[in-house]
């Protein structure tokens, strides 16, 4: 098969199936890759399009793709999602019934499926191995993919086994896909899977459409509710670090009017499985979670990420906020954190019983993090130059808090030479709040007791308050000037680098702290995002909110998310065109053949506001009311 036909196959798959135009970035060189029997490791932002790299070749190769995926919320999803568009697909896991699994593995050995979704415990299986030996596979690919890497942020002991599986399909190509790799992880993932040959294909990692903030924690409460006063009618994600956390905040959330759920792994499987589908069908706006939920979460339209607690790397914090904006609107990365946040962290990696090996590496993903929370520079650039995606020096977005509203810096040596010299003074065995109740003069019980008020250091820093020292012990912190002893119940003591700073040899620039502050502003020029686009006429916002309430009834009925249905994006295109014949559809980004033939008269009521439109739409808005 040449090139160009391929390419001619490929974008009559993509327009016949999906309803798109156009390819984006290298889709279509990915599918010539894998259609022309070659490997590939794909690294492509979350909403960037990964799973159209495989899903495509799929339909123009003979034979069975077996899709490797980690989680049941996410096959369903995908299944759901490619069956509303006429693909053959289905998916096994432990969620199906004996002889309904049994049916779909007949239906994978004869050929009568393009796709097959499967979790790596089930392919590694027993009977998961027998039928592997039975199916017609003409393509591996293997969703997730940093979950092989024990570098990853979210290694997964049963994904380092699928090498097994490219063992036992020698000749098929494989694909191994992901949002976020760091260069360790990309190397672990190739030796792991034996891709060794495969071409890597790298994409920006460059959400332009999603604003990061990251702001000091002062008053958590009140930081999170003033961030979410005006996002009552968002969806949107808030991760916490421990269950208690998630459990109280979803409490605190509910309490203030807002529609928040707890998601988190000490709940049963099957309230976890009802929350993530009440979420993902819009019938709850906000999920308070710990990292147990999120990944593969297709849902487009999440508007907001907040993070109550620090991350624990870079690219733990990359894959979670690109949960929002996948429809590429605007949205919001929020994340406060604190000094707390960096002594817990370096805790658990101290604590941890790993090898020294792994402490080092997750020392040095922590580093990187504190980095990004501590730059003066643009927050962009400093995720990106992660990556491995550089931009030009003072490179500004315009898109994340640094931009927006630069910080100001200064020469901190004297102050940080007063904090370093205190805890040196107090022996390097005594804890945060009391080396700052020293530089302040506070004579505290505890202070009075081992004399240290008499210490020369004793109130040396009056003239800077709790919250501003807090910060600069957060930087000594995040800078490797100061270390946490936790054998010590978390006395500070001095390390090596503290030397230099002691000694006038070596200066230290300080971010300021930064003072309480309101909600967060919003984008100059701005549509609030619940909103049809402004460009929209009268009729045409009346029509779009027909299309969505229409939109909704059908995804009830046919017990699918709303996003299976349309995205918003296309329900924005039928409102503005409002097309009123069947042929109009087929130039409407997001409608396939399948799909205009299932709800093609439907949609040209709805857009002509018909009575029969009408009628539909007050039948579905009665079945709603109590």
């Amino acid at each position: 098969m040449t090139g160009e036909r391929t390419d001619d196959r490929a974008h009559d798959v993509l327009r016949r199936v999906w309803g798109y135009e156009r390819f984006r970035g290298e889709q279509r060189e990915i599918i010539a890759h894998l259609v022309a029997g070659e490997d590939a490791l794909v690294l492509m932002p979350t909403g960037g399009g990964k799973s159209l790299c495989y899903q495509v070749p799929a339909l123009l190769l003979d034979g069975l793709t077996l899709v490797v995926s980690p989680l049941i919320a996410l096959m369903q999803d995908q299944v759901d999602t490619l069956r509303a568009m006429g693909v053959r697909a289905a998916f096994l896991n432990s969620s199906l019934p004996a002889r309904e699994a049994a049916d779909i593995e007949r239906d994978a050995r004869e050929g009568r499926l393009d796709l097959l979704y499967m979790a790596p415990e089930r392919l590694l299986g027993d009977r998961g191995q027998t039928l592997l030996a039975e199916l017609p596979v003409a393509l591996l690919a293997i969703d997730e993919a940093h979950c092989v890497s024990q570098w990853g942020h979210d290694f997964r002991p049963e994904y380092a086994r699928l090498g097994e599986v490219r063992e036992r399909l020698p000749g098929v190509p494989c694909i191994a896909l992901t949002a976020t790799a760091d260069a360790a992880t990309r190397d672990d993932i190739v030796a792991t899977l034996g891709l060794h040959r495969a071409r890597r294909f790298v994409s920006s990692f460059d959400r332009p459409n999603i604003r990061y903030s990251i702001v000091e924690r002062t008053d958590p409460r009140g930081q999170l509710h003033r961030f979410l006063a005006d996002r009552h009618e968002q969806s949107g994600i808030i991760y916490c670090l421990s269950r208690r956390k998630v459990e109280d905040t979803a409490r605190g959330l509910r309490e203030q009017g807002f529609d928040a759920m707890p998601y988190h792994a000490g709940l049963d499987r099957d309230v976890r499985a009802d929350t993530q589908r009440a979420f993902l069908r819009d019938e709850t706006r906000i999920i308070v979670a710990t990292i147990a939920f999120g990944m593969g979460i297709d849902k487009p339209d999440v508007r907001f990420v907040a993070h109550l607690d620090l991350p624990r790397s870079i690219e733990g914090y990359y894959q979670e906020t690109g949960r929002a904006g996948r429809d590429g609107e605007p949205s919001e990365a929020w994340m406060i954190y604190g000094l707390q946040d960096v002594v817990q962290q370096r805790r658990m990696i101290d604590e941890s019983e790993a090898d020294d090996d792994y402490r080092r590496i997750a020392t040095s993903k922590l580093d990187a993090m504190l980095g990004l929370c501590e730059t003066t520079g643009c927050r962009r650039a400093r995720l990106l130059a992660y990556f491995g995606e550089s931009r030009e020096p003072g490179w500004r977005c315009g898109n994340c808090d640094t931009c927006l509203a630069p910080p100001s810096s200064y020469d901190g040596t004297e102050p940080m030479r007063k904090l370093l010299s205190a805890i040196y003074r107090c022996g390097q065995r005594f804890g945060g709040q009391h080396v700052i109740d020293v530089l302040r003069g506070s004579a505290s019980e505890k202070v009075s007791r081992f004399g240290h008020d008499r210490l020369s250091v004793f109130g040396i820093g009056a003239d800077i308050d709790a919250q501003q020292w807090r910060g600069i012990l957060r930087q000594g912190i995040a800078g490797g000037l100061i270390r946490v002893d936790h054998a010590r119940y978390g006395a500070l003591a001095l390390a090596p680098e503290a030397r230099p700073v002691l000694r006038g040899e070596r200066s230290v620039m300080l971010r300021e702290s930064a003072r309480p502050s309101g909600r967060s502003r919003a984008r100059r020029g701005e549509r609030p995002r619940d909103d049809a686009p402004a460009t929209l006429d009268d009729a045409g916002q009346a029509c779009f909110e027909r299309l969505r309430a229409w939109r909704a009834h059908t995804a009830r009925e046919r017990g699918v998310p709303p996003y299976v249905i349309f995205h918003d994006r296309t329900l924005q295109a039928l409102a503005a065109q409002r097309p009123a014949r069947l042929s109009e559809l087929d130039h409407v980004t997001g409608i396939g053949e399948k799909k205009r033939d299932d709800y093609g008269e439907a949609l040209i009521a709805l857009c002509s506001d018909e009575p029969s439109a009408r009628s539909m739409l007050q039948h579905s808005q009665g079945e709603n009311d109590p």
